[in-house]
């Protein structure tokens, strides 16, 4: 279980939070500064002190977070206001975390706060996957004036806005290098749509949620990391078909953080059956995570990227 409290600078609250916090667990707990509301959208920061257990702010239903480096209060038992959570609230927010999880809730939770949330920012994003499932290609950053027009900033000061949020990647002369869920370069796990355009996901998770996202028929194809044995999954009309049958997905992350496509998006890969999955988590002891059955796996590419493009 990895702890990091959020706060702004000279923070008042961070102080009885951290001490609440030492009365609970003796877990280490990281702290991150945050001074700006970009930044507080990034990382998750409903204000100033923020508690994040593995990745989720536990006094914050999942999507509602109102981002930003404000003050923040709490409410105790009794309905006071309060600077932090008491520890009995805490220490019923670590044992809720402690619990198993719905497959892949820290990653969707993860993804979720790389969305955009500007409408200049949310309708270039959108063109730039559109593009991608039309080609296979990202746009040309010129291809995008007409969506910041009128908004006061320039394509590439929104192209920028978007990398830093982790919704794409920009490569080093500026050029689009990837869009979650597609690659502009040639990956393991390549997806046919509707049997008419390639197109390459970051990983296994993002290749089952191209087609809940474009909402077409797809076959993607893929290797067992291991063994190099081929995998597809065919998807017709909202039904998959996997070859061979026992393949499985696994999901994982390395614990430095940073961008999705540098700590995650290699360790999220199909595997021809749970026994190759397991001997490969074995091996990689750094990397944890978990081992999805594929009616998992798709659900929760549907979950990442299905509403993408609404």
């Amino acid at each position: 279980m990895n702890l990091e409290v959020l706060h702004v600078p000279d923070c008042p609250n961070l102080a009885p939070m951290l001490e609440r916090l030492a009365e609970v667990t003796d877990l280490p707990v990281d702290t991150r500064l945050i001074d700006n509301d970009a930044d507080a959208a990034h990382f998750g920061m409903a204000g100033s002190p923020t508690l994040l257990v593995d990745g989720i702010d536990p006094f914050t239903a999942p999507g509602t977070c109102e981002c930003g480096v404000s003050c923040r209060l709490y409410r105790d038992e009794t309905g006071r206001i309060v600077p932090a959570p008491s520890a009995e609230q805490l220490r019923d927010a670590l044992a809720a975390a402690g619990r198993p999880k719905e497959p892949g809730e820290v990653l969707s939770a993860w993804r979720t706060r790389a969305q955009p949330l500007d409408p200049v920012e949310t309708t270039v994003h959108q063109a730039i996957l559109h593009a991608f499932a039309a080609s296979g290609q990202p746009p040309a950053a010129g291809d995008l004036d007409p969506a910041t027009a009128g908004s006061g900033r320039t394509t590439r000061e929104v192209l920028q806005a978007l990398h830093d949020a982790d919704a794409i990647r920009l490569a080093l002369d500026g050029q689009i290098a990837l869009a979650y869920p597609f690659s502009a370069t040639p990956t393991r796990h390549r997806v046919r749509i509707d049997d008419q355009i390639d197109v390459y996901a970051m990983c296994a998770i993002d290749a089952l949620g191209i087609g809940a996202m474009v909402g077409r028929d797809t076959r993607i194809e893929s290797v067992d990391v291991t063994t190099g044995q081929p995998i597809t999954v065919t998807t017709t009309a909202g039904n998959s078909r996997w070859k061979p049958e026992g393949a499985v997905v696994f999901i994982g992350a390395t614990a430095g953080g940073g961008p999705s496509a540098d700590c995650c998006c290699d360790y999220l890969n199909f595997f021809i059956d749970p026994a190759a999955a397991e001997a490969w988590t074995t091996g990689h002891p750094d990397v944890p995570g978990q081992i999805l059955n594929p009616p998992e796996a798709e659900k929760l590419g549907a979950r990442l990227f299905g509403h993408l493009l609404t």
